[in-house]
This record gives C-alpha cells, structure tokens and sequence, in this order.
C-alpha cells in the first residue's frame, strides 16, 4: 500500500477500509474520539451571545453515551443566550502532535436541579481523581442549592487526527 504524503509533515495510508464520513455520529465510536471523551480535556463550548456575537467557554464535560452533559450555576450568563439560542458547538482537542480533535455541533436542553447535577460530580472525579473530586463536590455541596445541567445532543461530529483525517483544506 502506498502512502499518500501532504508534506513533511504529513503521511497516511488507507488500509482499504470504509472511513467513516464528517458529520456522521458513528464517529463517537472512533477510537479518537472515545480517547478525548475519556481524557481530562475540558471541553469548549460554542455558543452565541443575546447579541448575535459568538462566545466560547472552558467547560467539564461527561458523556453519557448519548449526550455530553455540563453543569453550571443557575446564575451563569450563558444560561440566557443558551435558553434563546440552543445551537451550539463543542471541541475537545489535545495539545500533542500529531493534534486529535473532536469536533461535535448539536443542541443543548438545560434543566435546572437540586444540588450537584450527578454527571458533574462524574467529571470532577475523573478530572481530579475519586478522592479529590468527591472532595471538591462536598464542597460544593455546602454552598450549591442547585445547578443547571446542559445536556448537548450531537447532530454532527467530526474528527481530525492529522494522520488519516484533516482539516478540509488541506484534503483534495
């Protein structure tokens, strides 16, 4: 099989198999995206603002199969654009080379609930590990009467892994 070269930099070889197409959900199940679902990247979230103007925010996340859920106080000002606007965007990316990138665009739902929304509380630990995430949240749990849990369900996903899978404009 030969090798299709991009530059220096760039090498990869199709084995012969289907590659699973941008935007197709299927990509969830991609090895890529199982590793930065599961690694203590936070994600970024994507939204617009009450003034049309676009926004990006830090966040945990904890994905549950079937949706990426964050958490965040009731008072926090992307709750207002959320609540007008539900389209949003995620990304959770490396800073290792070659890059790996998950690119995920949806809808969110927020609801608001007592105490510490659960998945947060699984995000704290796999962010700082059983014994100081579940010492984070009882911290929390002193001075939170409730939260607001974003549940984002994905409409596309995409990778980028720079090896097998680039950004568009560098594809043919």
């Amino acid at each position: 099989m030969t090798p299709v070269k991009l530059g220096p930099a760039f090498e990869f070889v199709f084995e012969g198999a289907r590659m699973t197409t941008q935007g197709s959900l299927e990509l969830l199940q991609h090895p890529v995206s199982q590793e930065l679902m599961q690694s203590k990247i936070p994600a970024r979230l994507a939204y617009i603002w009450t003034d049309g103007t676009p926004r990006v925010v830090p966040i945990w996340f904890h994905w549950d199969g079937k949706e990426f859920i964050l958490a965040t106080p009731p008072k926090a000002p992307k709750l207002k654009a959320l609540a007008k606007n539900t389209k949003v965007a995620l990304t959770i990316d490396d800073n290792n080379f070659p890059h790996k990138v998950l690119l995920v665009r949806g809808t969110a739902s927020l609801e608001t609930v007592k105490g510490i929304v659960p998945e947060y509380a699984a995000a704290a630990e796999r962010y700082f590990g059983r014994e100081q995430g579940q010492a984070w949240v009882n911290q929390l749990r002193g001075t939170t009467t409730s939260m607001v849990r974003i549940a984002v369900t994905p409409e596309w996903v995409g990778i980028l892994d720079f090896q097998t899978r680039f950004p568009s404009a560098l594809s043919a």
